[in-house]
């Protein structure tokens, strides 16, 4: 089972997601101090559609049930929209593996950094219209989203 991480005690709260899990193991080795946070249980086909930017999670109900919003596939209409989303995910990825050299994901993450860095966006044609992560997926290489990241 996959896990949506929100801010405690503010459900219908749009804005309040702030980590996805696929599984107990990266839960276990990203979110130390669970009592703070209310902790979603949700499907594969769940985290797959927000991972790859079909929905958007709205925030979660008293009764811990998801509110998504369909988004369709979203991609990008420019190399400088796509190269900026990369530069600022890059960004987000350096601070964590400066500030983590003993993280248990610090390889994970590491590896994925330099794949980001390897892309050549010259060779994708504009507008783009599937996000890094599907594109990603469907070369079979390692796809994660930002709200992976520790």
């Amino acid at each position: 089972m996959a896990y949506f991480i929100f801010s405690k005690n503010l459900p219908n709260i749009r804005g309040t997601l702030y980590k996805i899990t696929e599984n107990i193991s990266d839960l276990d080795n990203i979110i130390k101090n669970k009592e703070v946070y209310n902790i979603v249980e949700t499907t594969q086909s769940n985290f797959d559609s927000l991972k790859f930017g079909t929905k958007i999670v709205i925030s979660y109900d008293t009764n811990n049930n998801l509110i998504f919003e369909d988004i369709g596939d979203h991609g990008f209409r420019s190399k400088i929209e796509l190269d900026n989303y990369i530069s600022y995910f890059k960004n987000y990825i350096k601070n964590f593996l400066e500030n983590n050299k003993n993280h248990i994901y610090y390889d994970k993450w590491n590896n994925y950094y330099n794949q980001l860095n390897d892309l050549d966006t010259t060779t994708f044609i504009y507008p783009f219209k599937i996000t890094l992560e599907k594109y990603f997926d469907t070369l079979d290489k390692t796809s994660l989203s930002p709200l992976q990241l520790p």
